[in-house]
């Protein structure tokens, strides 16, 4: 078995958000020892150059690709499944070794990867996301038009759903299909062509056969949400708010004491605000939707005690440029180290799997992040990223091995 010393470099600790000198010690894929002055067989020079945990993205749609969404409706069925695989290796270039998909991937891409049959991060996967009738996942357009931008197949089930024994039914077909978490929509969306961010979809009994049905599978339940749609998702127990435009004072109250947790995605908004400049054809309710859209909430979460977790809403800004979000969490409010701790430790604890991802320490994976610099300074850190390591095995190095 061989031991080798990532030698030198600043380590990120996540526990206590903090930095400074170590090497760590990588046998057969896990951490064995972080401190200094280690002894190995093999070295990897670290030397001026940042070590990060493996970054993990809680929010992507692995087979979307760009914010044109009516362009992505008239592709071909299948090149979806093309198109993911090049996004995850550009998501894994990324520094991100572990993600979860908000509805899209399904379970042959996850033991694709798991297999090493293609690159790309690990995943969680939803398959779906459960909508009520003219729901934000509804694909009937007012010109009767029928547009589904994720078309169910055999491993990815039909998903609008009304009552609470129509959502039982549904969620154990998605938990059969090899759903990891449960994603529903409690409130209208940006890009969909009914009712807005403001409008609350699904009622309380219904969210909360959600959350029983999915708890009873050992899954939990992320929404799409936003206000009184929200509000109603964390009173009735789902795990993580995606997005949160428009949360009150006492919905961040309920989420704090609660400890539900908030995945701002704010990249996205950066991702459509420029896909209207750039003269995508949105209508132009939903390109006013766009322009609503706000990012006001991560900040009064941060300051009510709402716990943040990392997700970007990728491809609404592109895949593979996932890092911009730490930026974005430091101008809502966090510090760089509380923006990284939402991307490792945060991240890992929303997904349940804090005990071996999320952090570099013993007995933990060996996913590391090379940046060159200070790994406290997230300015531009995607484009300092020198290599990646996954189960300790080297799976990306600058330059190279990025698809175009």
């Amino acid at each position: 078995m061989t031991r080798t010393i990532f030698r030198g470099g600043t380590v990120f600790d996540a526990a206590s958000r903090t930095a400074g000198p170590a090497d760590v010690a990588v046998e057969n894929g896990w951490i064995t020892d972080v401190g200094t002055g280690l002894d190995g067989d093999e070295e990897v020079d670290c030397a001026g150059r940042g070590v990060l945990p493996g970054l993990i993205d809680c929010h992507v749609h692995l087979t979307m690709t760009g914010a044109d969404l009516f362009a992505a409706a008239q592709e071909p069925f299948s090149l979806q499944f093309y198109e993911g695989a090049r996004n995850m290796a550009r998501t894994l270039a990324a520094g991100v070794t572990t993600v979860r998909d908000a509805a899209g991937a399904d379970l042959g891409m996850r033991v694709a990867q798991e297999r090493g049959l293609i690159p790309g991060p690990r995943m969680q996967i939803s398959l779906n996301m459960l909508s009520q009738t003219g729901g934000h996942g509804d694909p009937w357009w007012p010109s009767t038009c029928v547009v589904d931008l994720l078309p169910p197949h055999p491993g990815r089930p039909p998903v609008i759903v009304d009552g609470p024994e129509e959502i039982r039914r549904k969620i154990r077909e998605l938990v059969r299909a090899g759903a990891d978490v449960i994603k529903v929509a409690t409130s209208g969306g940006v890009v969909s062509s009914g009712a807005g961010p403001r409008i609350p979809h699904f009622r309380d009994d219904e969210i909360a056969m959600m959350v029983t049905e999915a708890s009873a599978a050992g899954l939990h339940v992320m929404a799409h949400a936003h206000g009184e749609g929200a509000k109603a998702a964390v009173r009735n127990g789902v795990r993580s708010i995606e997005h949160g435009h428009f949360l009150d004072d006492e919905t961040l109250e309920m989420m704090a004491a609660r400890g539900t947790w908030l995945v701002p995605t704010l990249s996205a908004g950066v991702g459509l605000r420029q896909a209207v400049e750039a003269g995508v054809p949105y209508p132009d309710h939903i390109a006013e939707k766009i322009r609503q859209r706000s990012g006001d909430s991560v900040r009064r979460a941060v300051e009510a005690g709402v716990r943040i977790a990392m997700g970007t809403d990728a491809p609404l800004y592109p895949h593979g440029e996932n890092l911009l979000e730490l930026e974005l969490l430091v101008e809502h409010g966090l510090s760089p180290a509380g923006a990284l701790h939402a991307a490792t430790l945060s991240a890992a604890e929303l997904m349940g799997l804090e005990s071996t991802l999320g952090s570099i320490a013993p007995g933990k994976r060996a996913d590391l992040v090379i940046v060159d610099g200070d790994p406290l300074d997230v300015r531009d850190l995607g484009k300092r990223i020198l290599a990646v390591y996954q189960d300790g095995r080297a799976v990306h190095v600058a330059d190279r091995d990025v698809p175009d």
